[in-house]
């Protein structure tokens, strides 16, 4: 909550004193996230930011802060990388956004984390969670570029239910048979 409060303070100094159009920038945030985006004054918009959240009391996270030519470079936000893509159809590039990958990693964890040997419970509500996991996660990220993050994510929870329902159900093969890709 706190955290909030003084990106609010921040959020209203950055207006009054004009830090938008001294910059050529703008603020996306949320909550406590926050982005510069500016043209061409990315390093003295940080300095300023840096000098204000110090009085603030608070000090930005060495990890997450960099600049970077978005357009040139990606960058990470909330769970998406912005900046230039490759189509991959014709390889041409084009600035867009796309789950990141952490966000692939992270989606991926928590579906293995579901379908552990441990999950001794009925394949009706493993599914089901697994479904919710799934909707919840593809709503978030239906912005942007999703295809290769998409198939990542579909091959990797049609590997991961394929080995669980195999274990489960005790078949010696790999099972591609048994709970192929159409099985309902």
């Amino acid at each position: 909550m706190a955290a909030n409060l003084y990106m609010n303070r921040f959020l209203k100094h950055w207006r009054k004193s004009g830090r938008g159009q001294a910059f050529q920038a703008q603020v996306v945030n949320y909550a406590d996230d926050f982005v510069i985006l500016s043209r061409g004054h990315a390093a003295e918009a940080l300095t300023w930011t840096e000098r204000v959240m110090s009085r603030l009391g608070l000090s930005l996270n060495r990890k997450k802060t960099c600049l970077r030519d978005a357009r040139h470079e990606q960058f990470d936000f909330l769970g998406y990388s912005f900046g230039p893509h490759c189509f991959r159809q014709t390889g041409r590039w084009y600035q867009g956004a796309s789950p990141s990958k952490k966000a692939v990693a992270r989606i991926k964890e928590k579906v293995g984390q579901l379908l552990v040997p441990s999950n001794t419970g009925t394949w009706e509500t493993a599914r089901h969670r697994l479904n919710q996991i799934l909707r919840g996660w593809s709503a978030y990220f239906n912005y942007g570029t999703r295809g290769a993050a998409y198939d990542a994510v579909d091959n990797y929870v049609y590997e991961s239910v394929r080995h669980f329902l195999r274990r489960r159900h005790q078949v010696s093969t790999r099972g591609t048979n048994r709970f192929s890709i159409l099985t309902g």
